[in-house]
């Protein structure tokens, strides 16, 4: 989105090969940005520069990602377009008032199907505010930086717990700075996008790399290595409870790009043991709750609190997760605002229904890895969302 927004050419490697991805490069290219795939894992965006976004000629899809559609609503927001979002069935039923009360304050005109998608954005000039947020979300804050980009003055966003910070860690690639202080992040408007010197290189993705982490943690004799992968401390929460649940974590720092730390993670089975994650952890880890619980399934004891987001994903992930063990032979109990997964005894296998939710498949079939006899997962195609290698990387670390 970044470089759709600067005046030159920005090339980006190791591009995940996703589905959500795919939606955000045909939205900026809707919006008046050049997008050229060039070769596997690579993109080229020539961006609009001072010739500012354009309105779509159709209704931009955001398909499956909320990420997608709440950033670009912040995007869009400050230029005199208009723009529809919209996305498939489960993106419809997303709560998108976190992203619509702060951008109208600014002076965006949103219309939506009750605080739903699809999204009607008449953007323009914005005015620079100081947003509490009440829901501890990178999406809410990064699409209010991005409108504040356009605003005439200062905007703070001000988060109830510290969240992901990748767009603070981008803007300076393009020559845009935002000054953090705790919980505050401020951002001036007015200031001009330059266009990144060198090819600027995505880390591997941390949430991804869980799973992996998590199944070696959970069976016996199990270990991997995963490398060039992020190691942005505010996406690493997931290392901390394999650890706590008996796992034995090495996390090597190799560098930085484009201000995002790489480096190398080990983690091999070291046993059994209970652990609880509360309110306070959740942000730092709620992408990895799902396999987390898949390794409490194998062994030890999960308590999850504070998690009620969960219920606003993909799927509702809360029940969805709890029904979807319990078909496989989990003893899993489900909370208000989290779960309960006591891993001990072995899952029996069985039928489990991913819901749509690209997170389940992943976390049902580490489940099934350890299950006693054959397990089934429905709507597992879903796992192209994010991770549409998932089935082939399974078959190269079992043996």
């Amino acid at each position: 989105m970044l470089g759709a927004l600067s005046p030159g050419l920005t090339e980006i490697s190791h591009i995940a090969p996703g589905a959500d991805v795919a939606s955000t490069l045909a939205c900026v290219a809707a919006l008046g940005a050049t997008v050229d795939r060039p070769a596997s894992g690579v993109v080229r965006i020539l961006g609009v520069g001072a010739a500012g976004l354009r309105t779509p000629q159709a209704p931009l899809d955001a398909g499956n990602s909320g990420t997608t559609m709440r950033l670009l609503a912040g995007l869009v927001a400050g230029f005199p377009v208009r723009v529809r979002l919209d996305g498939d069935a489960s993106l419809g039923r997303r709560p998108m008032r976190r992203v619509i009360e702060p951008l109208m304050a600014m002076g965006a005109r949103i219309t939506s199907n009750g605080g739903h998608p699809p999204l009607d954005i008449e953007g323009g000039s914005l005015r620079p505010i100081r947003w509490q947020s009440p829901v501890a979300s990178a999406q809410v804050k990064s699409a209010i930086l991005l409108a504040g980009l356009r605003a005439d003055g200062t905007t703070t966003v001000v988060e109830p717990m510290a969240t992901r910070d990748h767009t603070e860690r981008a803007l300076p690639a393009f020559g845009v700075s935002c000054r953090v202080n705790g919980l505050a992040v401020s951002i001036d408007g007015g200031q001009p996008l330059e266009t990144p010197t060198g090819v600027l290189t995505v880390p591997g993705d941390p949430s991804s790399a869980a799973v992996w982490a998590a199944a070696a943690a959970a069976l016996p004799g199990s270990s991997v290595i995963l490398e060039a992968v992020g190691c942005n401390p505010h996406r690493l929460g997931f290392l901390g409870a394999l650890e706590r649940l008996g796992a034995i974590v090495e996390c090597h720092e190799d560098g930085v790009v484009a201000g995002e730390p790489v480096g190398r993670i080990s983690v091999s089975h070291g046993g059994h043991r209970a652990t609880s994650i509360g309110a306070s952890e959740v942000p730092g880890l709620i992408d990895e709750l799902p396999v987390l619980a898949a390794r409490a399934a194998l062994g030890g004891e999960l308590e999850v609190t504070g998690a009620s987001e969960l219920r606003v994903k993909e799927s509702d992930r809360i029940s969805a997760l709890v029904t979807g063990f319990r078909a496989l032979g989990v003893d899993a109990r489900e909370l208000a605002d989290g779960f309960i997964i006591h891993g001990t005894r072995q899952p029996s296998g069985g039928t489990a229904d991913a819901a749509g939710d690209h997170r389940l498949v992943m976390a049902f079939t580490l489940v099934a890895l350890g299950a006693s006899g054959p397990s089934a997962i429905t709507d597992a195609g879903v796992v192209s969302v994010s991770y549409p290698t998932f089935e082939r990387d399974l078959a190269s670390l079992t043996v």
